[in-house]
């Protein structure tokens, strides 16, 4: 009997292909971790696989399920969130797509979304910035003031996990008071953390942070544009590890510019992994000093990672041996 064909689409923790080789399946993967493959090459060495372990940078269509043909079995996804595959297609042809939630990367954005809270807050990025520039010559009583968190207001948008886990650090460790908007009401979240339920616009208006956790659906796509920046208080903060097409970045590096709002923290991109869509308009976020950008790490944490590749891996072999996923999409 030939075995079953794996193509992984980016170098990722070795475990998976650990995994899948004592399976007994035949494993071919791009190993260029700092490179998205070539469209011409995915499309050809995908051929005849029987699962594709795919990363959010590659867009599965239905151009990739036909170049694969029709042994196809499975798309596990090496991410949480799944919208660069199109699910619909795969359901036509009856091929099971996964994903990889789990505790350690619930834990792991959340401790990013704190993180860049504390780093907002506090001016931590300034800072640095003026102390390597050489200017700190003394100590001033009125250099790099910010804001204590104790007692501010968090507003949390998508009560899911990570959500939760945030208002854990948040309201536990710090002291922040959380109103939070999520499509249910929770009650025990609410009691154990004293939590506040909210419409968004009201969030929006009391929160001295926001912070988004909520997947990319068409009806979250630019959930914050101009309306909602502008309902914003001058002083409050915008957090985003979720998606970068939930928030509409001109809109965002317009608000900036006017300081509509204090400032933002974003680990993700509306054009990911271009920071702007439009490198010929006016706009550029990487010229403000009121933005935090980092690199999509928010899940960066080596136990998050190798967690992911673990049940993405499994999520083949259990599929291929016809044995229901860890993980379901579909």
């Amino acid at each position: 009997m030939p075995k079953h064909k794996i193509y992984i689409t980016r170098k990722m923790p070795d475990i998976a292909i650990q995994l899948l080789k004592k399976s007994g399946f035949h494993v071919e993967s791009f190993n260029k971790s700092d490179a998205k493959i070539p469209r011409k090459l995915l499309l050809k060495k995908v051929k005849g696989c029987s699962g594709i372990l795919s990363l959010l940078t590659e867009k599965i269509n239905a151009e990739v399920m036909d170049a694969v043909g029709p042994k196809l079995k499975i798309i596990a996804n090496y991410a949480v969130g799944y919208d660069n595959i199109d699910v619909k297609e795969a359901k036509k042809r009856s091929i099971v797509i996964t994903n990889t939630p789990c505790e350690e990367v619930n834990e792991a954005v959340a401790e990013m979304a704190i993180t860049m809270i504390m780093a907002l807050a506090r001016k931590i990025i300034q800072a640095n910035k003026y102390t390597r520039s050489g200017k700190y010559k003394v100590w001033d009583p009125m250099l790099m003031l910010g804001n204590s968190l104790m007692g501010k207001t968090l507003g949390i948008i998508g009560l899911g996990r990570i959500g939760s886990g945030l208002a854990h650090r948040a309201a536990d460790g710090f002291g922040l008071k959380i109103i939070y908007n999520d499509i249910h009401r929770n009650p025990k979240f609410e009691k154990k953390y004293k939590a506040k339920y909210a419409s968004k616009e009201k969030l929006l208006k009391t929160a001295d942070f926001v912070s988004l956790h909520v997947p990319l659906f068409p009806s979250t796509r630019h959930l914050i544009s101009t309306k909602e920046l502008k309902i914003m208080k001058n002083t409050a903060y915008l957090i985003n590890t979720a998606r970068g097409p939930i928030v509409d970045e001109i809109a965002l590096n317009k608000a900036l510019l006017r300081h509509d709002i204090a400032g933002a923290a974003i680990d993700v991109y509306e054009c990911e992994p271009a920071i702007d869509c439009n490198p010929h308009d006016t706009y550029s976020l990487k010229k403000l000093d009121n933005i935090i950008m980092t690199p999509h790490i928010a899940s960066a944490s080596i136990e998050a990672r190798e967690k992911m590749a673990e049940i993405a891996a499994q999520n083949i072999i259990n599929v291929l041996r016809n044995k229901k996923p860890l993980t379901p999409v579909t």
